[in-house]
């Protein structure tokens, strides 16, 4: 049996081509349909509210909230425990799952609503992760 040590990565898709791209220069990238003014993500070529296919790509500002975890004590791959498995709201209203770092992972320093803000981490030349960090 294979024990895999490094972390999943995703796949691009030609639909997700801008948020990697972004990703990569330090940058998150969301989308918002030009016709009904949502903001969404995961990224996708139409719009989940209206079905319009008339969106366009935008530099989010990278401040979020934490919205809920779990704190993991089971090894993952890429992962040494514990460590967080996150989602956070973002500030233009989306939510993203994520890891939260740079700091203890126990719900004491973990605490719901904590302002947070997104940084990078290359995982190889093509993809680099955004993961939070407590807010300066």
């Amino acid at each position: 049996m294979t024990h895999q040590t490094e972390r999943v990565l995703p796949r691009p898709t030609p639909e997700t081509t801008h948020f990697w791209e972004g990703t990569r220069t330090g940058e998150l990238r969301l989308q918002k349909c030009d016709d009904c003014g949502k903001i969404y993500f995961p990224p996708r070529p139409f719009c989940p509210k209206c079905g319009s296919r008339d969106v366009s790509a935008f530099a989010a500002s990278g401040r979020a909230t934490l919205y809920s975890y779990v704190i993991s004590h089971i090894p993952a791959p890429g992962l040494e425990p514990p460590y967080s498995v996150a989602v956070v709201t973002l500030e233009e209203g989306p939510r993203l799952m994520t890891n939260i770092v740079a700091c203890d992972q126990t719900p004491e320093a973990l605490t719901l609503d904590m302002p947070l803000e997104v940084t990078f981490e290359a995982q190889n030349d093509e993809i680099t992760l955004p993961f939070f960090k407590p807010a300066a």
